[in-house]
């Protein structure tokens, strides 16, 4: 999952409970003592999401699917093909998000961590979380992380599977998220 599905998962805790989803992928180690205790939460149960994402057996069918060449970064370019249907489930390519602007709002007032110090500011800019609802876009994004990696685009060479096997990914969607949901959905506090 990435920044839109782990939002929807927070969006029931504080502002800095959010924020701290938002930013753990920015935030190396174990030690959270220098992070306010709402912030440390976040990070904690941001980790929880993607771990238990991670061993899911409907993501590791996916992986599996992806061409050989491809299945080191396939993860990465499954996080972001999630928070594209986690879009188009929130109806995000017609409308306008209240809990993406609240999202954005979190981001723009507090520091990113040096990770993510440029990248949080173009998301902003440049709406990605509402745009993450036009494929095309996903992919573009996905692209656009495998120039910041060392060594050949992966995760550009692995468009193509993600486009062929869009509805197959699209059921493995619908098969993950409700296991998601029930498992770390936050309930609203207050």
């Amino acid at each position: 999952m990435n920044f839109l599905a782990h939002a929807w998962l927070a969006r029931g805790g504080s502002d800095e409970f959010l924020y701290g989803n938002l930013i753990a992928d920015g935030v190396k180690g174990s030690d959270l003592s220098g992070w306010p205790t709402e912030v440390a939460c976040g990070i904690r149960h941001h980790r929880r999401v993607d771990a238990f994402v991670d061993s899911h057996p409907t993501v590791a069918s996916a992986r599996c699917r992806a061409p050989a060449e491809c299945r080191r970064y396939a993860g990465i370019a499954l996080d972001l093909v999630w928070d594209h249907f986690v879009a188009r489930e929130l109806n995000l390519g017609r409308q306008q998000s209240l809990l993406v602007l609240r999202s954005y709002e979190v981001l723009s007032h507090r520091p990113a961590p040096a990770r993510l110090e440029s990248m949080i500011p173009a998301l902003v800019a440049q709406d990605w979380l509402h745009r993450y609802a036009d494929f095309s876009f996903t992919c573009d994004a996905i692209s656009g992380i495998g120039r910041r990696l060392s060594g050949p685009n992966r995760l550009a060479a692995s468009v193509p599977w993600l486009k062929a096997d869009y509805a197959g990914l699209e059921a493995d969607f619908h098969r993950l998220w409700p296991a998601v949901l029930h498992a770390l959905e936050v309930p609203r506090t207050g």
